[in-house]
């Protein structure tokens, strides 16, 4: 077992994730990502080393797991050591082109990791997401914040919820942004697959906040690259339904995690009511100045 063979370990501090997460390098000094997680997530655990195994046979650039395994501390994975840089350090300042030729990739591989069905098992996707709505939606109504704008995304969300209906589902990364992306020379790779989930492959393009609030022209080209540059109107119906719905339950969510979480989440919330206009409009101002631009 490589776990054994651990001779040095570097903690890393980046990151959301409850997993205690090292720089480890063995005794033949070769270096790994090693995560460790709660013992209580030990299935869950389990079950992302599986997925992980079926992404990775797709030819996924990604940091791969190697070895699972429990140890005093919990459920470890050992992944492999990507060498390079985060992507959301180095993607905004590179040229227009590159930017987007990069987003487009990033769109092409999330195309690929969709191609995992989800299980049979799954509740059907209109019942679930109109129940998590529902939860959103009583969350920030509960909660001591509001935004300016917030009852028109409530009242998007409420006017079309039969977007929901008949929706497929997939394996999902489960935080699919810049974010959780490297830069290893010219290689785009996916890491940080640790909230997985089954459900709408769209509904994965709630976090693309993210890329367009840093680099707007490499969210364009993943949008661009997942549908082969024709994407369907009902898709960013979609997107505004599950942006919207990220966007409220953000405000409540961010409480716990001090002031400074808050404003970063009350800017986001502004930003997304700019560019849909007051949600009076389903195409965000992002992908169409892009698009003029390219």
């Amino acid at each position: 077992m490589m776990f054994e063979q651990i001779a040095e370990q570097v903690p890393i501090q980046k990151g959301w994730s409850c997993d205690k997460k090292y720089c480890v390098t063995l005794k033949d000094k070769t270096r790994y990502l090693l995560r460790v997680s709660p013992l209580n997530k030990r299935e869950n655990r389990k079950q992302l080393f599986k997925a992980l195994q079926k992404v990775a046979e797709l030819g996924i650039p990604m940091c791969k797991a190697l070895e699972i395994g429990e140890c005093k501390d919990g459920v470890y994975l050992l992944h492999d050591w990507i060498d390079g840089e985060d992507a959301e350090e180095i993607i905004p300042f590179l040229p227009t082109q590159e930017q987007y030729q990069l987003g487009i990739k990033a769109g092409e591989i999330l195309k690929k990791i969709h191609s995992i069905p989800a299980p049979d098992t799954v509740e059907d996707w209109e019942i679930f997401f109109n129940r998590k709505v529902d939860h959103k939606i009583k969350g920030y109504k509960d909660c001591p914040l509001s935004i300016s704008g917030g009852e028109r995304i409530i009242d998007y969300l409420n006017q079309n919820r039969n977007l929901l209906k008949n929706r497929p589902q997939c394996f999902q990364h489960g935080d699919y942004h810049i974010g959780n992306m490297m830069m290893s020379g010219q290689k785009l790779v996916i890491i940080d697959f640790d909230r997985f989930d089954f459900g709408d492959p769209w509904e994965e393009f709630n976090r693309i906040v993210w890329c367009a609030q840093k680099a707007p022209l490499f969210a364009t080209g993943m949008v661009d690259g997942y549908f082969d540059f024709i994407v369907p109107q009902e898709f960013w119906q979609c997107l505004a339904f599950y942006i919207g719905s990220n966007t409220i339950s953000s405000i409540y969510w961010a409480i716990d995690f001090g002031q400074s979480e808050v404003d970063v989440m009350m800017k986001q919330s502004q930003d997304v009511l700019s560019w849909y206009d007051n949600y009076k409009t389903v195409f965000p101002s992002w992908y169409q100045n892009c698009k003029q631009e390219i």
